[in-house]
């Protein structure tokens, strides 16, 4: 088997701006919402645990939690005006667990836990009932360490496509007995809720209620390579419209994030090998957008007039396959094996990828893949303070023109005052 030993990145385009106006209209809503919200359903992507983290929420979550919090040296938490203790919660759901490797998810959740021990972390499928009752426990035993309170109140946010009235649909017929209709719309492409609905029962005992909203996407993305690799993670997940971006871009990201995760046999060559069984029949691994896609032409008889391979058809079938059937079968892996003394790169879902050298050949423990995994989230964090305040260009000019307007409206201003001033 031949192994990738250098898996160069590829050139990727400036992110585009994709921040529709219902999304800024629930950005203002938000701090009047969360008064009456007990716990906060925060969703994030496992593929994506750090780039789903969503800035735009962070301060008024820390707002809402030190109001109800009260002074930092309180030991008995928020009250209530009668001196009853009230819930404030946030709980930060990883939807999808099922597309990332079994073996990161505790060394991740132990990791974020140690960094934000305010939170709670958990992990979730929609797909596999056992996490829907779990979590549905959950929320009930928050309800249950506040008595006194007449209901819960759950507000559910995240990015755009993280399965947020999914979860809200599967959370109703988990707390409720019998047939429940689905009670929120859902779909495969980001945009679709776009206002605050009324509140939906999740529980009659205890009586638990829960809001949905509309996914906010950042209003900057970022700049540089950083920026540039976050609005391709988020198109790769549909988290913002695909169209925004060429197809061929698309596919030479997941082609290197593949290749990374498994240099020795990427998830991509069971698609050549699906038929014979035989991974010998599969060509090797390659870091080469154009081979690649010239392979996989062939492969699904995608030819243009004359037998020339068609690479648009073929990069976008690669998209849906990975997002069908890939998705799992990269999860399903294994951590890629290490040759004794030898060095390779590993990585975890989209985000978290570090250098192995071991020169015993081991399999990294538990406990080395954690300290990874924080170390690359302290990385992750220290590049979001940097970055704040970063707006792009078109927000730029949009704020010039206001103060230019601004400065306008004073000139007018004081004009009509001196003429009035003059003819008294």
């Amino acid at each position: 088997m031949i192994m990738l030993k250098h898996i160069p990145f590829p050139t990727l385009p400036a992110p585009p701006s994709w921040f529709p106006g219902h999304m800024n209209q629930f950005k203002r809503q938000l701090p009047a919402l969360l008064k009456k919200t007990d716990v906060v359903l925060e969703l994030r992507d496992a593929r994506l645990p750090l780039t789903s983290i969503n800035r735009t929420f962070e301060g008024a979550l820390q707002k809402w939690r030190a109001e109800r919090m009260g002074p930092a040296d309180s030991a008995v938490g928020p009250t209530a005006a009668g001196g009853a203790r009230i819930a404030c919660e946030r709980v930060v759901v990883f939807s999808k667990r099922d597309l990332v490797p079994e073996w990161g998810i505790e060394p991740f959740q132990k990791a974020m836990t140690a960094k934000f021990p305010d939170q709670t972390f958990f992990f979730a499928s929609w797909h596999r009932p056992r996490d829907i009752r779990s979590l549905s426990n959950l929320l009930i035993n928050v309800a249950k360490r506040y008595p006194h309170m007449p209901e819960l109140n759950v507000l559910v946010v995240g990015m755009p496509n993280v399965g947020k009235s999914t979860l809200l649909n599967a959370l109703r017929n988990a707390g409720i007995r019998g047939p429940t209709p689905k009670a929120l719309r859902t779909s495969a492409q980001p945009g679709l809720t776009r206002t605050v609905p009324t509140r939906l029962k999740l529980c009659p005992d205890p009586l638990m209620y829960a809001y949905d909203s509309p996914g906010v996407m950042l209003p900057f993305i970022g700049k540089g390579e950083r920026g540039a690799e976050r609005g391709v993670k988020l198109a790769l997940i549909a988290g913002i419209k695909e169209g925004l971006y060429d197809v061929e871009t698309l596919a030479a990201y997941l082609l290197y994030r593949l290749n990374v995760l498994n240099p020795n046999d990427p998830a991509y060559r069971r698609v050549f090998h699906s038929e014979t069984g035989d991974p010998g029949s599969a060509p090797p691994p390659t870091n080469d957008l154009a081979e690649f896609l010239n392979l996989l032409s062939r492969r699904l008889n995608m030819l243009k007039r004359g037998g020339v391979p068609d690479h648009t058809r073929a990069a976008q079938w690669f998209l849906r396959w990975w997002r069908d059937q890939g998705g799992l079968i990269a999860a399903a892996e294994a951590p890629a094996p290490l040759l004794p003394r030898s060095s390779t790169r590993n990585g975890w879902g989209f985000d978290l990828e570090w250098d192995i050298i071991n020169d015993a050949g081991a399999p990294e423990t538990a406990e080395e893949v954690q300290r990874h995994m924080e170390r690359h989230i302290d990385e992750y964090l220290s590049t979001l303070e940097t970055e704040e305040g970063e707006v792009s260009s078109t927000q730029e000019k949009k704020r010039a023109k206001e103060v230019t307007m601004a400065k306008r409206a004073r000139k007018v201003k004081a004009k009509l005052a001196a003429r009035r001033a003059g003819t008294s």
